[in-house]
């Protein structure tokens, strides 16, 4: 994009951006963008990156079903702004389907991934989307020192069976198994009840194609088991930030409630569990303000 350009988009309201985004092609990788892969404890996860590395570094890991280009909106404006952006889809999933496809799935698994990524470069603002919030965490917990800035994006905001307190899983919550926990995930997300435009439904879709179906039924049952860390996280001595939108899986009240446990931050967005997809230059925003927090 050139400097007229962002100029010119500077003296618009975040809002009003994502507002005018429309039908994007996620296929399309960012303009500028590097592909790659990093051998990880799991396995080969794909990479990608943008921006100089020699900048302050930005990792943003996507939840379960997602993938890296869940981000694809957000990465030219972060780069823009002076940093190293990277992400990666995790073990089972999209472009990363074979990693760990000969152990189970567990938080050891995804926690090993993301500390060995980010022992890869230099320390880095940490956003984990959705389930990859709670691996985050739990990484920030282990490894602080690896952690410049924490961010939650849409991250199950509980313990124990996160699926429980979701506003149209809750009933069914305690006799779903695993299995038919994700198969409901993947349902509502093929059958388009998140309502999103075709070409970003015809994306996500798509990835079911590569994504490993175990990788997202243990997932699931992770999600069943999340961990209460919410005391270490909030003795961290880091700047925090929970995001999510209004319309959410969980209740907003409960994003709320969690920031305040953890000692974090609080914004929201009028849109759904995706505002990385559908209001990143808000979620940008609020991130570019958390990072110049934690530099201070």
């Amino acid at each position: 994009m050139s400097t007229d350009s962002r100029s010119e988009r500077a003296h618009i309201a975040p809002a009003d951006l994502d507002a005018a985004i429309g039908d994007v092609d996620w296929t399309v990788p960012p303009p500028g963008s590097t592909a790659s892969r990093f051998s990880a404890p799991s396995g080969e996860l794909a990479v990608v990156s943008l921006g100089d590395p020699a900048h302050p570094r930005v990792v943003l890991v996507p939840g379960a079903t997602g993938s890296k280009e869940d981000f694809a909106l957000m990465l030219p404006l972060l780069a823009e702004a002076g940093f190293f952006v990277q992400s990666f889809d995790l073990a089972g999933q999209y472009e990363s389907h074979a990693a760990g496809a000969h152990t189970s799935y567990t938080y050891e698994l995804f926690i090993g991934d993301l500390i060995a990524f980010l022992e890869a470069g230099t320390p880095a603002h940490l956003l984990g989307y959705s389930f990859a919030g709670t691996v985050a965490q739990l990484v920030a917990v282990r490894r602080p020192d690896l952690v410049l800035s924490l961010a939650l994006l849409t991250t199950p905001p509980g313990v124990g069976n996160v699926f429980a307190t979701m506003k149209w899983l809750g009933p069914i919550a305690p006799i779903a198994s695993p299995r038919r926990g994700a198969g409901l995930m993947i349902w509502g997300i093929v059958t388009n009840k998140n309502r999103v435009p075709p070409r970003r439904l015809e994306f996500v879709r798509s990835r079911f194609a590569l994504t490993s179906r175990r990788s997202v039924d243990e997932i699931v049952g992770l999600m069943m088991t999340a961990p209460d860390v919410r005391g270490r996280v909030r003795a961290l001595d880091m700047t925090k930030l929970v995001v999510a939108g209004s319309h959410d899986l969980w209740p907003l009240a409960a994003h709320e409630r969690y920031a305040h446990d953890i000692g974090a931050d609080f914004r929201a967005y009028a849109t759904g569990h995706s505002p990385s997809e559908t209001t990143p230059h808000q979620l940008t925003a609020d991130l570019l303000d958390l990072y110049a927090r934690a530099d201070g």
